[in-house]
């Protein structure tokens, strides 16, 4: 369980961003705590990965301030921080390894030398032993699959012993079995106290597997534990389109509604409709 009025392993206060003038978001407060596993979920265009690159220093703010372990983020991704991109956004042309790949995560460890040592190497090795592709080592990246991918750019992350691993759409582009096998590895690296922050698209995987959810479109809708969070208006309102809620037998089923599309008004439903949230 984490300690929700501990203090805060991410915080962003009254932060605005804004790409050539253009506002992608203001006045977003945010608190995470040590410890948390959350997903941030939202339509395509919401703010999602610029809110996650903010974190990482990656996008500079044009107002408020954010602080990572209690140290303030100015310009440049701090030491405890590792980030998984999206798979869309790799250079599969570019000619590297497996070990290489990893290694990148260990920079900061090398210093000024130009090449990895034994320890380094032992490192990247023991990683992927740990998450099942070390026989892929010396192959092309760009010759596994989407899945193998996805647990090297883990593997670099990692390598550099976070205390917050940030993820960009791990289970994008991957197959259901492949999903449910990296969300339940993520669950193991936080039971090991790892921070972890993700977004995604799968509302049912978020539902199955995560504490914690932000409902986020160009400001924080609501946060909680997804139990509690994803109901029909409140998803509606992240999306701003119809969503359905089916609750049965302790599970939740997401899906749009039958008028998904429209624009979102909210309106009040009677008895009749069950255990189906309001849409």
């Amino acid at each position: 369980m984490v300690d929700r009025s501990g203090p805060a392993m991410v915080e962003l206060r009254s932060i605005q961003c804004a790409y050539d003038d253009k506002v992608v978001f203001e006045g977003v407060d945010l608190s995470i705590p040590r410890g948390l596993y959350t997903g941030i979920v939202g339509p395509s265009g919401s703010g999602k990965t610029t809110l996650l690159k903010v974190i990482l220093g990656l996008v500079d703010v044009t107002a408020g301030e954010v602080l990572v372990s209690g140290a303030r983020i100015n310009g440049a991704t701090s030491r405890g921080v590792g980030y998984v991109p999206q798979l869309e956004t790799v250079n599969w042309n570019f000619p590297v390894t497996v070990e290489q790949v990893v290694l990148m995560g260990r920079h900061r460890e090398m210093g000024w030398l130009p090449w990895p040592s034994r320890e380094d190497r032992r490192a990247a090795l023991d990683l992927l032993e740990h998450l099942g592709i070390r026989q892929y080592a010396q192959r092309q990246i760009r010759a596994l699959s989407g899945g193998e991918q996805q647990r090297v750019f883990l593997a670099r992350a990692l390598i550099g012993r976070p205390q917050v691993l940030i993820l960009d759409e791990p289970t994008s582009g991957v197959d259901l079995k492949t999903q449910h096998h990296i969300l339940h590895l993520l669950s193991q690296l936080n039971r090991d106290g790892v921070t972890i922050i993700l977004t995604t698209h799968d509302l049912n995987s978020v539902a199955r597997h995560l504490p914690w959810v932000i409902c986020f479109n160009r400001s924080l809708v609501a946060q909680g534990d997804p139990q509690e969070v994803f109901t029909s208006e409140t998803l509606s309102r992240t999306y701003n389109s119809e969503m359905v809620v089916v609750r049965q037998n302790g599970l939740l089923l997401i899906a749009d509604s039958p008028n998904a599309g429209a624009h979102y008004t909210p309106r009040k439903v009677g008895v009749e409709d069950g255990d189906r949230d309001p849409v």
